[in-house]
């Protein structure tokens, strides 16, 4: 019997200057409704990444996915201060956004983010 997928958003983050999980980073997770330009949005939840880089559940589940625009903000700026004090102030990244659409609510969708503090990537993971 082949496996049903259920919809699902996780996502993790990676400290790529120290080469670990970043831990105990705030991130929010938003639905961008209407027109895309980020005027109308709703906070769908705030959470904290764990010693793994993740979340301890996923962000959107089988009755919350739906397709339609998200988009997430990191605090990455809070998460390496203490790590680097030595760096500039204002940081060059604080709040690190990443828009991204879902247009299959039954797949699983992974935004991993993969940090230092000085620049930053994604992708769309399994």
């Amino acid at each position: 019997m082949a496996e049903q997928s259920i919809g699902k958003l996780t996502t993790h983050i990676l400290d790529t200057a120290r080469g670990c999980p970043a831990a105990k980073v705030k991130l929010q997770l938003y639905r961008i409704d209407g027109e895309t330009d980020g005027e109308n949005r709703s906070c769908l939840s705030t959470q904290i990444t764990n010693a793994d880089g993740r979340t301890d559940s996923p962000l959107l589940a089988a009755d919350t996915m739906a397709v339609g625009i998200y988009e997430l903000q990191f605090w990455i700026g809070d998460y390496f201060a203490p790590l680097y004090p030595e760096l500039p102030q204002p940081s060059f990244l604080d709040r690190v956004p990443i828009r991204f659409g879902i247009a299959d609510a039954a797949a699983h969708y992974h935004v991993p983010l993969l940090v230092s503090p000085w620049s930053y990537s994604t992708y769309r993971g399994s």
